[in-house]
């Protein structure tokens, strides 16, 4: 098909364009496309839907529900065992699991071995104006607070 009719395709159907009306009247090609468009144009506007409703055969809605129960309920767990991914990844879990628990047990019994200093009493010397040291709890070489501050509440001077 030619650009001038292929450009005016619509007034060429409709018949409004003279210029192309004398391009079909000289080019068989371009009137035989035309044609066989007008052809399938008139088919189009005949052809209707059948009157008569389109109901299903008897029995059908029965078939179907039959299929459905026959199926059954798909589990969760059918996901992780009947699949490929699923049961890598159920794979990958326990492995993440077992690794987990086998860090979480060594660092238990290396957390049990270490030796955690705990309180001591430690006499401390006499500070100017007091007649005898005084004794301090502390922990790892530092003075416990609540022990100087009982220190610090039965102070008395003398």
């Amino acid at each position: 098909m030619h650009r001038l009719i292929r450009d005016h395709l619509e007034e060429v159907l409709t018949g409004s364009n003279p210029s192309a009306e004398q391009h079909l009247r000289e080019c068989q090609e371009c009137s035989a496309e035309i044609a066989a468009m007008r052809e399938q144009a008139a088919m189009l506007r005949e052809w209707r839907a059948p009157d008569a409703a389109l109901d299903p055969q008897p029995g059908f809605y029965a078939r179907v529900l039959e299929r459905i129960e026959a199926r059954g309920a798909t589990s969760i767990w059918s996901l992780f065992f009947e699949s490929p991914f699923g049961r890598r990844i159920a794979v990958a879990s326990l492995a993440l699991a077992l690794l987990l628990g086998v860090y979480l047990v060594s660092t238990e019994q290396s957390a049990e071995q270490t030796v955690v200093a705990g309180p001591q009493l430690q006499l401390l010397p006499a500070l100017p104006g007091e007649d005898e040291p005084g004794l301090v709890l502390t922990r790892a070489g530092a003075p416990d607070r609540d022990a100087v501050l009982v220190n610090l509440v039965t102070y008395q001077e003398q």
